[in-house]
């Protein structure tokens, strides 16, 4: 049998077993702890200017390609709007000026990623609440400070 068992669960490989047991541990964070945590980072400054917030996730989009090769991604970052925008405004650039290369994911790719990074510049989440992905990552983020502590306690001698 291929993978990797846990139980009566079944993993493709150990990375995404961790996954799942960090996604456990994320649903024991209290819901009063995961509020005022996400406040904090909300209405923080900016990981990146540290400038006032709002502080939130912003998605990008990039291609690069090379004759055959292509390879898009989507990443995301933790900042306000203004840093979250230029970051968008850098992955226009390097797809456009890099996406065009390969035959044919380039071509097909490039206007694509283009066009969900504009989207996403103008469909930011509102400022007056934080995003449904910001908390979901602060609510995993939290779910690794338990795992950890949890970990520490297992290994301190009996």
């Amino acid at each position: 049998m291929l993978g990797l068992r846990d139980g009566d669960q079944r993993f493709c490989n150990n990375k995404c077993k961790q996954n799942a047991y960090l996604l456990r541990m994320s649903r024991l964070v209290p819901a009063e702890t995961l509020e005022r945590e996400l406040e904090t980072i909300h209405r923080g400054n900016c990981p990146k200017c540290n400038l006032p917030g709002p502080v939130d996730i912003h998605k990008y989009y990039e291609v690069l390609s090379f004759i055959v090769l292509t390879r898009w991604t989507t990443k995301q970052q933790l900042s306000c709007r203004s840093c979250g925008q230029k970051r968008q405004w850098r992955a226009i650039a390097l797809s456009f000026f890099g996406g065009w290369w390969g035959f044919p994911f380039g071509l097909i790719l490039t206007p694509i990623q283009i066009t969900r990074n504009m989207i996403a510049m103008y469909s930011q989440p509102p400022a007056s609440q934080p995003s449904v992905n910001l908390r979901k990552l602060i609510q995993v983020h939290l779910g690794q400070q338990i795992a950890r502590n949890q970990q520490l306690k297992s290994a301190l001698p009996a």
